[in-house]
């Protein structure tokens, strides 16, 4: 079965126009975050404050015709507090669940690295295993689920680092960036005398978007294209400036998020170049260096030589 390209161009294209109505010259950060939503994973956008990472997540979710909720993380936040807890009700003489807003389909983790350890761990079965556990009960989590967790990589007082457990269940690792000039003023043109957020509309239905995650899972993978990616996954576990690697998980993310991109890019099957391109933005974060500097720029560095130094393969592509 192949993918119909004409439907889910329609749905790609409708999501992103609807963003840009609200974000301003983002439009290679927007493909980023359509390829992980329809590669079914989560996105973890790491930039200064004011620079629409807030925005982006919530116009995503206002686009979407799904649930939305958002959690501010702080230092006092408890895992109950993301996940539910079951509560004594003397009315009805029994133990009632009040779930949390991780019941939703889109969930804004706003700061996510404010919070202890012992919260953000609260988050690591929802994201892989798309469910809950509390007192025993497990409850399922809606479909889709999308987590878009935010940091600030600059104000790191009172911070608490994700562990290597909670960065590998991310797809992606973004960064907005500032505008040029001409964006910004733009942008200033734009919310002038309103904030186009306020009144977005949604244009795609979960049923629609669930669809088009099941589509991307038919874009064509030469068996050549495997081998070269997992080349690339290998080469992150044995470089010499590299203590932890790529995971299997992180090379399943890799082969989803490849697919998706190719997809919306208007391709039935897997070229070299996309698989270049999208690598930096899922494998970087997943690695952890010998060096203590721990920047994401020092890992896609790395990655970039790896990429060099591995050869591509040229060939008929499409599978014909």
């Amino acid at each position: 079965m192949g993918v119909d390209m004409q439907d889910l161009q329609q749905t790609v294209n409708a999501i992103k126009n609807n963003v840009e109505k609200v974000l301003v010259g983002k439009s290679e950060t927007i493909d980023h975050v359509i390829t992980a939503l329809l590669a079914n994973g989560h996105i973890l956008l790491e930039d200064v404050p004011g620079t629409g990472k807030t925005v982006l997540a919530k116009s995503l979710a206002k686009s979407l015709e799904a649930d939305f909720k958002r959690i501010q993380f702080t230092p006092d936040l408890l895992p109950s507090d993301i996940t539910g807890i079951n509560y004594y009700n003397q009315k009805e003489g029994d133990f009632l669940f009040r779930e949390g807003p991780v019941l939703t389909n889109i969930l804004l983790a706003d700061e996510i690295n404010r919070a202890t350890p012992r919260t953000q761990s609260s988050l690591l079965e929802c994201m892989e295993e798309r469910q809950i556990t509390i007192d025993g009960k497990t409850y399922l989590l809606k479909k889709p689920f999308l987590v878009i967790a935010t940091q600030n990589p600059v104000e790191t007082a009172g911070t608490f680092p994700l562990p290597e457990a909670q960065l590998d269940r991310f797809l992606m690792q973004l960064s907005m960036g500032f505008p040029s000039p001409s964006e910004e003023v733009f942008l200033l043109n734009r919310f002038i005398k309103a904030s186009p957020l306020e009144n977005l509309m949604p244009v795609c239905t979960t049923e629609e978007l669930l669809k088009a995650q099941e589509e991307i899972k038919d874009v064509y993978l030469h068996p050549s294209l495997m081998e070269y990616m997992v080349a690339i996954v290998q080469k992150t576990r044995d470089h010499k400036d590299i203590v932890l690697g790529v995971s299997p998980r992180g090379s399943l993310s890799f082969l989803r998020a490849v697919q998706a991109y190719s997809a919306i890019k208007g391709f039935q099957y897997v070229i070299p170049e996309h698989i270049r391109y999208i690598a930096p933005y899922v494998l970087s974060h997943r690695l952890v260096l010998k060096t203590s500097f721990q920047k994401i720029e020092a890992s896609r560095d790395i990655l970039s030589g790896i990429l060099e130094d591995i050869p591509v393969p040229t060939e008929n592509f499409s599978g014909r």
